[in-house]
């Protein structure tokens, strides 16, 4: 990412791609139990009783929600969905960050010098994002249907054994192109949040190294990879939403447009912010652990190849 230095040596395509991966799956691993508390919550409908009457929602801010779910279906349902959400991560997240840097390369050119404009970091990050997640979508579908499960009422059989068995029932059940189930919202959420991280990153990191006292180094990587999870959540918040009801419950809507109405008119402008802070929890974190992971597999990797 930009603010990489260029006094430090480049390390490969493939180097990056795999400290990209790693680093993706290992936020993964420790923030999924704020994911799942997010899809629970975006997938809360309200319930009218008795006409204007509303019945209490099940689920109550991230922490409620984290407790309600450990507590009727066990401390590691929190973790459901986290083999399709490592699946996902060594996919998605290793081409979207790897590709970041050549993507942005391409857009201003090899001969380039000084800092690289906003939009162009936009531009990047819109582009590698929504390429990841076009190969990506079946391990993000599988991960949002095996969270939903516990939505189930008691007593009604679960779906899916695990995300090897999801991927093979929703084939044999619904045809391959179903695992392209919410496509249109995810390619849409996916290329929107990416830019938002990548090109934060990038650029809160570029203004902080210009800062006297400011170096490369963990400090300004915490700072900047919280940039990053809290621009990512405020502009990314109403397609996650549209994405999380896309898939965990794809009958019920036409279309990413009839999902959108559907959702605006029955609860108004804020459902597309419910689960906010659950959703902060998650990016915020993830973005803070995956950045400051990322750096240190790179320093990692290019200590190997310079050997």
């Amino acid at each position: 990412m930009v603010a990489d230095n260029s006094r430090k040596p480049k390390i490969s395509f493939a180097a990056t791609y795999a400290s990209s991966a790693f680093s993706a799956c290992f936020a993964e691993l420790c923030t999924i139990p704020f994911d799942t508390a997010k899809v629970r919550l975006q997938l809360q409908r309200v319930a009218v009783v008795g006409g204007d009457v509303m019945a209490l929602p099940k689920y109550r801010g991230m922490v409620g929600t984290v407790a309600t779910v450990a507590r009727e279906e066990g401390l590691f349902s929190l973790w459901r969905g986290i083999a399709a959400g490592l699946h996902r991560q060594c996919v998605y997240g290793g081409l979207r960050i790897s590709l970041y840097e050549p993507i942005k390369t391409l857009y201003v050119g090899n001969d380039f010098v000084g800092d690289v404009p906003l939009y162009k970091k936009i531009a990047a990050g819109l582009t590698t994002g929504a390429f990841a997640i076009t190969i990506a979508n079946p391990t993000d579908l599988v991960k949002v249907r095996l969270q939903s499960e516990g939505r189930l009422p008691p007593g009604v059989p679960r779906r899916y054994s695990g995300a090897l068995n999801a991927y093979s029932t929703i084939v044999r059940k619904e045809g391959v192109k179903a695992l392209w189930t919410g496509y249109g919202a995810n390619v849409t959420r996916n290329s929107v949040v990416n830019a938002a991280e990548l090109a934060s990153y990038d650029q809160v990191k570029q203004k902080l190294l210009k800062i006297p006292g400011f170096k490369d180094n963990v400090g300004t990587h915490l700072l900047s990879g919280l940039g990053a999870g809290f621009f990512a959540v405020c502009i990314g918040s109403p397609v996650d939403v549209i994405k999380s009801r896309m898939m965990g419950n794809s009958g019920a809507y036409r279309n990413t447009i009839d999902c959108f109405v559907k959702t605006l008119t029955n609860e108004g402008p804020m459902a597309f912010y419910k689960g906010f802070f659950a959703y902060y929890s998650r990016l915020g974190s993830w973005n803070v652990i995956m950045f400051l992971t990322f750096e240190q597999a790179k320093k990692f990797m290019r200590g190997l190849e310079s050997k």
